[in-house]
Protein backbone atom coordinates (compact mmCIF):
# COMPACT_ATOMS: atom_id res chain seq x y z
CA UNK A 1 0.00 0.00 0.00
CA UNK A 2 1.14 3.46 -0.80
CA UNK A 3 1.99 5.46 2.30
CA UNK A 4 1.46 9.40 2.49
CA UNK A 5 3.84 11.18 4.84
CA UNK A 6 2.11 14.45 6.92
CA UNK A 7 4.57 13.97 10.11
CA UNK A 8 5.52 17.59 10.84
CA UNK A 9 9.07 16.71 10.47
CA UNK A 10 11.55 15.38 9.74
CA UNK A 11 8.32 15.58 6.94
CA UNK A 12 8.39 14.44 3.26
CA UNK A 13 10.53 15.43 0.63
CA UNK A 14 9.34 15.46 -2.99
CA UNK A 15 10.24 12.19 -4.49
CA UNK A 16 12.86 12.97 -7.42
CA UNK A 17 14.77 14.54 -4.80
CA UNK A 18 14.89 11.30 -2.24
CA UNK A 19 15.83 9.42 -5.85
CA UNK A 20 19.32 11.90 -6.50
CA UNK A 21 20.04 11.66 -3.13
CA UNK A 22 19.63 8.15 -2.76
CA UNK A 23 21.85 7.66 -5.60
CA UNK A 24 24.42 10.14 -4.34
CA UNK A 25 25.08 8.48 -1.12
CA UNK A 26 25.96 5.53 -3.01
CA UNK A 27 28.03 7.94 -5.47
CA UNK A 28 28.46 11.51 -6.26
CA UNK A 29 28.25 12.28 -9.99
CA UNK A 30 30.39 10.01 -10.95
CA UNK A 31 33.48 10.90 -8.33
CA UNK A 32 33.59 7.19 -7.36
CA UNK A 33 32.91 8.49 -3.66
CA UNK A 34 29.97 9.15 -1.78
CA UNK A 35 28.41 12.37 -1.45
CA UNK A 36 29.11 11.50 2.47
CA UNK A 37 32.47 10.58 2.43
CA UNK A 38 33.96 13.75 0.48
CA UNK A 39 35.58 16.59 1.88
CA UNK A 40 33.08 19.56 3.27
CA UNK A 41 36.19 21.87 1.81
CA UNK A 42 36.31 20.12 -1.61
CA UNK A 43 35.45 21.57 -4.98
CA UNK A 44 32.51 19.07 -5.29
CA UNK A 45 31.20 20.32 -2.22
CA UNK A 46 32.10 24.09 -2.37
CA UNK A 47 30.13 23.93 -5.37
CA UNK A 48 27.02 22.49 -3.52
CA UNK A 49 27.50 24.95 -1.59
CA UNK A 50 27.48 27.87 -3.81
CA UNK A 51 24.80 26.42 -5.69
CA UNK A 52 22.05 26.49 -3.04
CA UNK A 53 23.09 29.99 -1.79
CA UNK A 54 22.36 31.15 -5.30
CA UNK A 55 19.03 29.41 -5.43
CA UNK A 56 18.07 31.03 -2.30
CA UNK A 57 18.69 34.19 -3.82
CA UNK A 58 16.63 33.49 -6.92
CA UNK A 59 13.67 32.25 -5.14
CA UNK A 60 14.06 35.70 -2.36
CA UNK A 61 15.24 37.95 -4.98
CA UNK A 62 17.69 38.75 -2.25
CA UNK A 63 21.00 40.49 -2.76
CA UNK A 64 23.90 42.32 -0.67
CA UNK A 65 24.05 42.95 1.99
CA UNK A 66 22.74 39.79 2.46
CA UNK A 67 23.86 36.48 3.46
CA UNK A 68 22.92 33.09 3.42
CA UNK A 69 24.35 30.46 5.93
CA UNK A 70 23.94 26.76 6.73
CA UNK A 71 24.06 26.12 10.26
CA UNK A 72 23.23 23.50 12.96
CA UNK A 73 21.35 23.59 15.98
CA UNK A 74 17.84 24.08 14.31
CA UNK A 75 15.40 26.56 15.02
CA UNK A 76 16.06 26.24 18.20
CA UNK A 77 19.93 27.27 18.58
CA UNK A 78 18.63 30.47 16.51
CA UNK A 79 16.08 31.08 19.28
CA UNK A 80 19.61 32.24 20.91
CA UNK A 81 22.10 33.44 18.39
CA UNK A 82 19.34 35.76 17.32
CA UNK A 83 19.46 37.98 20.61
CA UNK A 84 23.12 36.77 21.24
CA UNK A 85 24.07 38.61 18.27
CA UNK A 86 21.41 41.72 18.04
CA UNK A 87 20.40 42.88 21.53
CA UNK A 88 22.77 44.08 24.16
CA UNK A 89 21.83 43.67 28.07
CA UNK A 90 20.47 46.74 28.43
CA UNK A 91 18.39 46.76 25.11
CA UNK A 92 14.54 44.92 24.63
CA UNK A 93 13.68 42.77 21.72
CA UNK A 94 9.86 42.69 20.84
CA UNK A 95 8.33 39.14 20.36
CA UNK A 96 5.22 38.46 18.93
CA UNK A 97 3.90 35.07 20.68
CA UNK A 98 1.86 32.84 18.93
CA UNK A 99 2.57 29.49 19.97
CA UNK A 100 5.16 27.21 21.37
CA UNK A 101 7.38 28.09 19.14
CA UNK A 102 7.46 31.89 19.59
CA UNK A 103 7.31 30.99 23.50
CA UNK A 104 10.62 29.00 23.36
CA UNK A 105 12.50 32.06 21.41
CA UNK A 106 11.15 34.68 24.05
CA UNK A 107 12.75 32.22 26.85
CA UNK A 108 15.88 32.11 25.48
CA UNK A 109 16.15 35.69 24.79
CA UNK A 110 15.32 36.86 28.00
CA UNK A 111 18.69 35.08 28.87
CA UNK A 112 20.53 38.73 27.26
CA UNK A 113 18.75 41.56 27.61
CA UNK A 114 15.07 42.67 28.24
CA UNK A 115 11.79 41.50 26.44
CA UNK A 116 8.81 42.95 25.37
CA UNK A 117 6.01 40.76 24.27
CA UNK A 118 3.81 43.24 22.36
CA UNK A 119 0.70 40.47 21.75
CA UNK A 120 0.02 36.67 22.83
CA UNK A 121 -2.76 34.26 21.49
CA UNK A 122 -1.91 32.41 24.73
CA UNK A 123 -5.45 33.71 26.72
CA UNK A 124 -7.05 30.92 23.89
CA UNK A 125 -4.54 28.26 23.25
CA UNK A 126 -2.81 29.92 20.87
CA UNK A 127 -5.55 29.36 18.35
CA UNK A 128 -5.41 32.79 16.99
CA UNK A 129 -3.18 35.33 15.89
CA UNK A 130 -2.86 38.47 17.86
CA UNK A 131 -4.17 41.90 15.65
CA UNK A 132 -3.71 45.61 16.18
CA UNK A 133 -0.72 45.75 18.81
CA UNK A 134 2.50 48.40 18.54
CA UNK A 135 5.96 47.54 18.07
CA UNK A 136 8.21 49.61 19.81
CA UNK A 137 9.96 52.09 17.52
CA UNK A 138 12.94 51.79 20.11
CA UNK A 139 13.19 48.04 20.28
CA UNK A 140 16.42 46.33 19.21
CA UNK A 141 14.14 44.29 16.53
CA UNK A 142 11.13 42.57 16.58
CA UNK A 143 10.03 38.55 15.88
CA UNK A 144 7.95 36.71 14.61
CA UNK A 145 6.88 32.99 14.12
CA UNK A 146 5.28 33.03 10.40
CA UNK A 147 3.92 29.62 11.12
CA UNK A 148 3.45 28.14 14.41
CA UNK A 149 3.82 24.22 13.81
CA UNK A 150 2.29 22.50 16.70
CA UNK A 151 -0.92 25.21 16.93
CA UNK A 152 -1.44 25.21 13.52
CA UNK A 153 -1.48 28.99 13.24
CA UNK A 154 0.41 30.89 10.59
CA UNK A 155 0.85 34.68 9.44
CA UNK A 156 -1.52 35.50 6.21
CA UNK A 157 -0.10 39.28 6.48
CA UNK A 158 3.52 39.93 7.87
CA UNK A 159 3.67 43.37 9.54
CA UNK A 160 5.32 46.19 8.73
CA UNK A 161 7.75 47.30 11.32
CA UNK A 162 9.96 50.10 12.14
CA UNK A 163 12.56 48.06 13.73
CA UNK A 164 14.32 45.17 12.11
CA UNK A 165 12.16 42.09 11.73
CA UNK A 166 13.69 38.81 12.45
CA UNK A 167 11.38 35.75 11.77
CA UNK A 168 11.28 31.78 12.51
CA UNK A 169 10.44 30.31 8.91
CA UNK A 170 11.14 26.69 10.43
CA UNK A 171 7.58 25.28 8.77
CA UNK A 172 6.59 27.68 5.99
CA UNK A 173 9.78 28.44 4.55
CA UNK A 174 9.76 29.33 0.97
CA UNK A 175 5.80 27.52 0.21
CA UNK A 176 5.00 31.07 -0.88
CA UNK A 177 5.84 34.19 -2.41
CA UNK A 178 7.07 37.05 0.31
CA UNK A 179 8.64 40.63 0.13
CA UNK A 180 11.45 39.31 1.64
CA UNK A 181 13.41 42.61 1.91
CA UNK A 182 10.99 43.27 4.67
CA UNK A 183 13.42 40.73 6.86
CA UNK A 184 16.29 41.72 8.20
CA UNK A 185 17.21 38.03 9.38
CA UNK A 186 15.25 35.07 8.53
CA UNK A 187 16.43 31.31 10.09
CA UNK A 188 14.24 28.31 9.32
CA UNK A 189 15.27 24.54 10.12
CA UNK A 190 15.31 22.45 7.46
CA UNK A 191 13.30 19.42 7.72
CA UNK A 192 9.98 20.61 7.71
CA UNK A 193 9.91 22.45 4.22
CA UNK A 194 13.49 22.18 2.92
CA UNK A 195 14.96 19.04 3.36
CA UNK A 196 16.40 16.63 6.10
CA UNK A 197 17.27 17.13 9.71
CA UNK A 198 20.38 18.35 9.99
CA UNK A 199 20.54 21.78 8.54
CA UNK A 200 19.42 25.23 9.40
CA UNK A 201 19.25 28.06 7.08
CA UNK A 202 19.90 31.59 7.60
CA UNK A 203 19.35 34.33 5.75
CA UNK A 204 20.52 38.02 7.88
CA UNK A 205 21.26 41.48 6.43
CA UNK A 206 25.16 41.66 7.56
CA UNK A 207 24.29 45.48 8.53
CA UNK A 208 22.80 44.24 11.32
CA UNK A 209 25.94 42.44 12.86
CA UNK A 210 29.00 43.87 15.08
CA UNK A 211 26.91 46.62 16.85
CA UNK A 212 26.80 44.27 20.36
CA UNK A 213 28.22 45.36 23.66
CA UNK A 214 29.30 41.23 24.65
CA UNK A 215 31.98 39.36 23.15
CA UNK A 216 29.81 36.48 21.29
CA UNK A 217 31.72 33.25 21.23
CA UNK A 218 33.70 32.01 18.35
CA UNK A 219 30.45 29.72 16.87
CA UNK A 220 28.31 31.94 18.00
CA UNK A 221 28.68 34.52 16.16
CA UNK A 222 27.22 34.89 12.36
CA UNK A 223 30.00 37.29 11.45
CA UNK A 224 32.37 34.05 11.39
CA UNK A 225 30.40 31.82 9.45
CA UNK A 226 29.89 34.55 6.98
CA UNK A 227 33.51 34.82 6.30
CA UNK A 228 34.14 31.08 6.21
CA UNK A 229 30.96 30.65 3.81
CA UNK A 230 29.26 28.35 6.22
CA UNK A 231 32.19 26.32 6.61
CA UNK A 232 33.57 27.39 10.22
CA UNK A 233 33.43 23.72 11.56
CA UNK A 234 32.58 20.44 9.56
CA UNK A 235 28.45 21.55 8.43
CA UNK A 236 25.82 18.55 7.76
CA UNK A 237 27.15 17.87 4.36
CA UNK A 238 24.23 15.47 3.15
CA UNK A 239 21.59 17.66 4.62
CA UNK A 240 23.11 20.84 3.12
CA UNK A 241 23.18 18.78 -0.42
CA UNK A 242 19.62 17.50 0.04
CA UNK A 243 18.60 21.03 0.68
CA UNK A 244 20.41 22.04 -2.67
CA UNK A 245 18.17 19.27 -4.82
CA UNK A 246 14.86 20.50 -2.98
CA UNK A 247 15.17 24.19 -3.71
CA UNK A 248 16.22 23.33 -7.44
CA UNK A 249 12.95 21.28 -7.31
CA UNK A 250 11.21 24.32 -5.96
CA UNK A 251 12.63 26.33 -9.08
CA UNK A 252 11.47 23.80 -12.01
CA UNK A 253 8.15 23.14 -10.30
CA UNK A 254 7.37 27.02 -11.33
CA UNK A 255 8.80 28.60 -8.08
CA UNK A 256 7.09 29.98 -5.42
CA UNK A 257 4.11 30.87 -6.95
CA UNK A 258 3.33 27.64 -7.61
CA UNK A 259 3.98 26.44 -4.20
CA UNK A 260 1.49 28.88 -3.06
CA UNK A 261 -1.44 27.86 -5.45
CA UNK A 262 -0.68 24.44 -4.17
CA UNK A 263 -0.99 24.51 -0.91
CA UNK A 264 -3.50 27.22 -0.74
CA UNK A 265 -5.41 24.63 -2.51
CA UNK A 266 -4.70 21.53 -0.75
CA UNK A 267 -5.12 23.60 3.12
CA UNK A 268 -8.54 24.03 1.50
CA UNK A 269 -9.45 20.79 0.45
CA UNK A 270 -9.14 19.44 3.66
CA UNK A 271 -10.13 22.67 5.98
CA UNK A 272 -13.36 22.25 4.07
CA UNK A 273 -13.89 18.52 4.68
CA UNK A 274 -13.19 19.06 8.56
CA UNK A 275 -15.75 22.27 8.32
CA UNK A 276 -18.56 19.93 6.75
CA UNK A 277 -17.94 16.85 9.39
CA UNK A 278 -19.92 16.70 12.20
CA UNK A 279 -16.67 14.12 14.02
CA UNK A 280 -14.05 16.58 13.09
CA UNK A 281 -13.40 20.17 14.75
CA UNK A 282 -10.65 22.54 13.51
CA UNK A 283 -9.77 24.21 16.36
CA UNK A 284 -7.77 27.42 15.18
CA UNK A 285 -9.57 30.76 13.72
CA UNK A 286 -10.90 30.22 10.08
CA UNK A 287 -8.57 33.49 9.01
CA UNK A 288 -5.23 32.19 10.99
CA UNK A 289 -5.20 28.68 9.56
CA UNK A 290 -1.72 27.48 8.47
CA UNK A 291 -1.55 26.21 5.00
CA UNK A 292 0.98 24.07 6.45
CA UNK A 293 -0.28 22.19 9.52
CA UNK A 294 -3.66 21.20 10.01
CA UNK A 295 -4.81 20.89 13.33
CA UNK A 296 -8.12 19.18 14.50
CA UNK A 297 -9.99 17.23 17.01
CA UNK A 298 -12.71 14.95 17.69
CA UNK A 299 -15.91 15.89 19.13
CA UNK A 300 -15.85 12.38 20.13
CA UNK A 301 -12.37 11.46 21.96
CA UNK A 302 -13.02 8.20 22.83
CA UNK A 303 -12.43 7.48 18.96
CA UNK A 304 -9.15 9.16 18.86
CA UNK A 305 -6.74 6.02 19.04
CA UNK A 306 -9.08 4.42 16.88
CA UNK A 307 -8.54 7.12 14.27
CA UNK A 308 -4.59 6.76 14.46
CA UNK A 309 -4.77 3.12 13.75
CA UNK A 310 -7.25 3.44 11.33
CA UNK A 311 -5.41 5.70 8.92
CA UNK A 312 -2.03 4.02 9.31
CA UNK A 313 -3.62 0.90 8.30
CA UNK A 314 -5.09 3.25 5.45
CA UNK A 315 -1.74 4.59 4.16
CA UNK A 316 -1.95 7.92 6.26
CA UNK A 317 0.72 8.53 8.93
CA UNK A 318 1.90 10.66 11.27
CA UNK A 319 -1.44 12.53 12.20
CA UNK A 320 -1.31 12.75 15.15
CA UNK A 321 -1.07 15.85 17.19
CA UNK A 322 2.07 17.30 19.47
CA UNK A 323 1.95 15.56 22.65
CA UNK A 324 1.54 19.03 24.13
CA UNK A 325 -1.59 19.66 22.90
CA UNK A 326 -3.32 16.21 21.64
CA UNK A 327 -5.94 16.38 19.12
CA UNK A 328 -4.63 15.85 14.67
CA UNK A 329 -2.80 17.29 12.77
CA UNK A 330 -1.65 16.75 9.03
CA UNK A 331 1.23 18.58 7.92
CA UNK A 332 0.69 19.88 4.09
CA UNK A 333 4.27 21.25 3.06
CA UNK A 334 5.31 21.49 -0.59
CA UNK A 335 5.83 18.12 -1.30
CA UNK A 336 2.62 17.09 -0.27
CA UNK A 337 0.46 16.06 -3.10
CA UNK A 338 -2.65 16.69 -3.94
CA UNK A 339 -3.55 13.09 -4.26
CA UNK A 340 -2.19 12.50 -0.58
CA UNK A 341 -4.43 15.03 0.64
CA UNK A 342 -7.12 13.71 -1.21
CA UNK A 343 -6.72 10.16 0.50
CA UNK A 344 -6.50 11.20 3.37
CA UNK A 345 -9.98 13.04 2.99
CA UNK A 346 -11.56 9.87 2.24
CA UNK A 347 -9.87 8.25 4.64
CA UNK A 348 -10.90 10.42 7.54
CA UNK A 349 -14.51 10.58 5.85
CA UNK A 350 -14.95 6.53 5.79
CA UNK A 351 -14.01 6.50 9.05
CA UNK A 352 -16.64 9.23 10.27
CA UNK A 353 -19.44 7.09 8.37
CA UNK A 354 -18.45 3.88 10.08
CA UNK A 355 -18.42 5.59 13.79
CA UNK A 356 -21.89 6.98 12.68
Amino acid sequence: MKKFNFYSGPAVLPEPVLQQAAQAVRELDGLGLSLIEISHRSKEFTAIVEESVALVRALTGLGEPYRILWLQGGATMQFLQVPYNLLNRNATAAYLETGAWSRKAIKEARLFGQVHVVASSADRNFTYVPKNYTIPNDAAYFHITTNETIHGVQLHQIPDSPVPLIADMSSDIFSRPLQWNKFSLIYAGAQKNIGPSGATLVIVNEELLGRTDHPIPTMMDYRNHIKDNSLLNTPSTFAIYVCMLTLRWIQQQGGLAVMEERNRRKAQLLYAALDQSDLYRPVVDPADRSWMNVCWVLTRPELEEALVRFAAENGCVGIKGHRSVGGFRASLYNAMTEEGVRHLIDVLQHFERYHA
